[in-house]
């Protein structure tokens, strides 16, 4: 039996000098509490870049102008059943941001993302972090 998943995206963004990373405080679960990427649903009809580019601006006010995003990866999680697609950018200068629903942080890049009493994602983050750090030229050049 096929398992249906559901596609979602965060979106990874780094300041013009590359020292910090955009968070969101998360309000609802999953992760609760806890600080994550910013991102959400992909609508049906709608590609995976578009909605990329929809949420970051709605959640943050960054349009595309702003950044140019590169889709870096997907994980699929079976359980719950999400094809979490992974975009990554670094803004062309800074911006001001307008917070919707999570407020909204700069992290330094040299936080520990695994302190799970901080960070969504069981790690992920740092993981992700990672791959940005060693694709650093085909993703934020």
């Amino acid at each position: 039996m096929a398992i249906k998943l559901t596609p979602l995206n965060i979106i990874m963004v780094f300041s013009p000098d590359e020292t910090q990373v955009l968070m969101c405080l998360r309000r609802k679960p999953p992760f609760q509490g806890l600080l994550n990427f910013v991102g959400g649903k992909v609508e049906k009809g709608e590609t995976s870049e578009k909605a990329a580019y929809r949420e970051l601006e709605e959640e943050t006010g960054i349009s595309d102008s702003m950044i140019r995003l590169v889709h870096m990866m997907n994980l699929q999680y079976l359980i719950p059943g999400w094809d979490l697609q992974v975009f990554v950018g670094k803004l062309r200068r800074n911006v001001v941001l307008r917070e919707e629903l999570n407020h909204l942080y700069w992290i330094d890049v040299h936080e520990d993302f695994c302190d799970q009493t901080r960070f969504a994602g069981e790690c992920n983050i740092r993981h992700l972090m990672e791959q940005v750090r060693v694709y650093h030229n085909q993703l934020l050049e």
